[in-house]
């Protein structure tokens, strides 16, 4: 299923701990739809890490999908789409969310990177998944048809893999990192280097030294984008204000906000909410 940010990782488990979950009752089909509405207590409680013997494409309409690997957690806002390799271990948690999936087999998409990936979703693709929901993935019986259409859509697809948005934070193992990255998380409309060094008792050359060891970034970076990427979501209610939003997320004014939010993703705050997909049902 899909994808996460707020919430610190931890280390996936071992492949021989990592259920292997069939998606819909699998049927032996090599493409399928699956649609999903709810909240993760809608989901078995005994399924945190797991993955699929189908490559998935995961599309959210609504809410948040919060998807964590063992390198990377992703945050899926409304109008994008997360890709889970077939075989990759990981663990899903979805808040009021709304979201149709289409799944291959792995001849289908030739997939070398073997990662999540956070995907931007042109119109095309997006009415192409919701028509898939004619053939779920759990049907007993396929057609030409159908088959046509799945493998028009897994080129689409393919093409759409080499266009990965930014939309995810780090993982790390070393625990110190982990207690920073949980912290920050948790303290975004406060938190500075400052107050995150006495809340895990170390001091701040130590703290960027670990943090970039392990991450690759500075903190400093780390906390923009878990801002931009906790704003995303935020900017999906309507009733809330760019400035609200902005303050939220840490920032002094709505200006210096939308001009940090451009440069993430590209759009100011105002034209990403204004692009919020209109489809509501499927």
């Amino acid at each position: 299923m899909a994808a996460g940010s707020a919430e610190t990782a931890v280390l996936a488990p071992s492949a021989a701990n990592v259920r292997r979950v069939v998606p819909g009752r699998y049927g032996g089909m090599a493409a399928g739809s699956y649609a999903f509405e709810g909240d993760l207590r809608d989901l078995p409680p005994d399924m945190p890490w797991h993955s699929h013997d189908l490559h998935q494409l995961e599309y959210a309409f609504e809410g948040v999908v919060l998807l964590e690997t063992a390198v990377a957690r992703y945050r899926l806002p409304p109008r994008q789409a997360v890709w889970i390799p077939a075989g990759l271990a990981h663990k899903s948690t979805f808040a009021a969310a709304k979201t149709v999936s289409v799944f291959f087999e792995p001849s289908l998409v030739h997939d070398r990177a073997g990662r999540a990936r956070v995907l931007p979703v042109e119109p095309v693709l997006r009415e192409m998944m919701i028509y898939a929901l004619r053939w779920r993935i759990d049907r007993t019986s396929s057609d030409p048809v159908a088959d046509s259409y799945f493998e028009t859509l897994a080129h689409l697809v393919s093409d759409g893999l080499r266009y990965e948005l930014p939309f995810y934070l780090p993982t790390s193992t070393d625990p110190l990192v982990a207690a920073v990255m949980r912290h920050t998380d948790d303290h975004l409309d406060t938190v500075d280097l400052r107050q995150v060094c006495e809340a895990v008792r170390v001091s701040e050359r130590t703290l960027r030294r670990r943090f970039h060891a392990s991450t690759g970034m500075t903190w400093r970076q780390y906390a923009l984008h878990s801002r931009i990427l906790h704003a995303m979501t935020l900017l999906v209610d309507q009733e809330a204000t760019i400035t609200s939003v902005a303050t939220a997320v840490g920032f002094d004014s709505a200006s210096a906000f939308s001009r940090a939010f451009q440069s993430y993703t590209g759009r100011t705050p105002t034209a990403f909410r204004q692009n919020r997909d209109p489809a509501t049902s499927t």
